[in-house]
């Protein structure tokens, strides 16, 4: 009863903050930023188009802009974080009842400087997030719902925030125990998750510009089209994981650019048979 009340408490919370956020702008208001960084890769993608024969609506657009509302201003804010308290409670429970431990934390990041606090938050997030991208290509059975993502067959900034809602879950679940180890805190990072957002938009935009040598550090669109190659090197599960750093993929050996890749097919086998319609995507890996 108690995780039930704290779920309806914080669902109710955060559906408050929420329409409190829609109604305030400021330059600390993350959804004017999410709005800012889209309309910006919307008129970077049609002022210098990197496929000029790719319509200015492409295929899917507004399914892709439905799923940058829902997973940005609905199920992550409202839904999940609701679901998220609750899931940490039962965490933090169970490590007191079964082992007596109190608290996770084992280092004091926020000790360090504000820039050494974001730069080392960015790393070790983007490190795990690189290892569980490949778990979902990898694991049938999470391959089914990373599905959604790679159902994308004209490539488009808004293609960023296409996927299945137990991405979600998969993604910030494995990532809690060791971010709450190193001392992760939201309020502190919100630099970050617009830059975060910015790159993601970038690596999925029909917009590039040359990066030099720093194309082996960060992902961008000319290495993450091969990601989405509908038909993938022999012997490959996929390629080219990382989100926003590309240095694991040169690291770890999963980085696969052969040529340039501006036009080539994008999908998966069988993805003409896939579903087209937010519900059914949704749906996907959890009804046959």
């Amino acid at each position: 009863m108690k995780y039930l009340q704290q779920f309806g408490d914080s669902f109710i919370g955060m559906w408050s903050w929420f329409i409190q956020e829609l109604t305030r702008p400021a330059l600390n208001n993350y959804y004017y930023w999410f709005i800012a960084v889209s309309l910006l890769f919307f008129l970077l993608e049609n002022l210098k188009p990197w496929r000029k024969n790719q319509a200015m609506i492409r295929k899917d657009f507004w399914l892709d802009a439905f799923y940058m509302v829902f997973n940005i201003m609905l199920f992550s804010v409202i839904g999940y974080k609701a679901a998220s308290d609750v899931f940490a409670q039962l965490f933090n429970d169970f490590l007191q009842w079964a082992f007596g431990i109190q608290n996770l934390l084992m280092l004091e990041l926020h000790q360090l400087s504000g820039w050494q606090y974001i730069l080392i938050m960015f790393i070790v997030s983007d490190f795990i997030s690189y290892w569980i991208h490949r778990l979902l290509h990898r694991v049938p059975w999470l391959w089914e719902f990373h599905k959604v993502h790679h159902s994308v067959e004209q490539m488009g900034f808004a293609a960023h925030l296409r996927y299945h809602w137990m991405e979600n879950i998969v993604y910030k679940s494995l990532k809690y125990i060791p971010l709450t180890m190193i001392g992760f805190g939201l309020q502190d990072l919100f630099f970050l998750y617009v830059f975060e957002l910015a790159w993601g938009h970038f690596n999925h935009a029909n917009f590039t510009i040359p990066l030099g040598p720093l194309k082996y550090i960060f992902n961008n669109p000319e290495m993450h089209i091969w990601h989405h190659v509908k038909e993938l090197p022999d012997g490959r599960y996929g390629i080219n994981f990382g989100l926003t750093l590309s240095i694991w993929d040169y690291i770890f050996g999963t980085n696969h650019i052969p040529y340039n890749g501006r036009d080539i097919e994008l999908g998966f086998e069988g993805v003409e048979d896939f579903p087209e319609d937010f519900v059914r995507q949704q749906l996907n890996g959890i009804v046959k």
